[in-house]
């Protein structure tokens, strides 16, 4: 629902909010920060998919980690200095190749199985590592959503979208394997959170 009201529509601006809060609590950038040091190569450009906000990239640039944008939204005025922001549909995206690593933060479920298998073989074009939080699908983290909402000031559109998100999330190593990650040529590894997040850490092995 979120994508398909205005950027500044009231509610999208109030479902905002509400995702940076849901990434605080689920501690989301913080594992981003901690995971993608050691995976990156000097010189290497990042992608983030679905940059929303820009508060991850932020976050990243913060500790040396510079980040290219793509999301369909507009360019936040607080994006970081000297970074492109691409604004484009990730399945019509033609500039994967100048991207070794690809990030996305609660992206990929977004998406058909069928279309996750035509962005991983574009991704495996060009990456050498994809790293990616994504809901764990997972009927108690609804119930506890619903729960909390009111407490936490959580909106109409985010309960919506995060029913949703968590019905179309993964389980195990169900996103590797969509994208065509599980062909020999990657190792990754899925972890899932008590909070509900299920993360991925794949890199090219040959």
């Amino acid at each position: 629902m979120l994508d398909s009201l205005p950027p500044d529509h009231p509610d999208a601006v109030h479902s905002r909010r509400d995702l940076r809060l849901i990434n605080r609590i689920m501690r989301n950038h913080p594992w981003f920060e901690r995971t993608l040091p050691a995976l990156l190569r000097e010189g290497e450009y990042v992608l983030e998919l679905g940059a929303g906000t820009g508060e991850l990239a932020k976050a990243l640039a913060l500790r040396g980690i510079p980040v290219d944008g793509l999301d369909l939204w507009p360019r936040p005025d607080a994006w970081p200095a000297g970074r492109a922001w691409h604004r484009a549909d990730l399945r019509a995206f033609g500039g994967f190749e100048r991207y070794r690593a690809v990030i996305g933060n609660l992206i990929f479920h977004q998406f058909t199985d069928d279309e996750l298998r035509a962005l991983g073989a574009k991704l495996r074009r060009a990456a050498r590592v994809i790293v990616a939080c994504e809901p764990e699908r997972r009927r108690m983290s609804q119930i506890a959503t619903a729960a909390v909402a009111p407490l936490l000031g959580i909106n109409h559109v985010t309960l919506r979208d995060a029913h949703v998100s968590v019905e179309a999330g993964f389980r195990t190593d169900e996103l590797p394997r969509l994208l065509g990650l599980a062909d020999g040529a990657w190792q990754y590894s899925c972890n899932t959170t008590a909070l509900g997040a299920n993360r991925m850490v794949a890199v090219r092995s040959r």
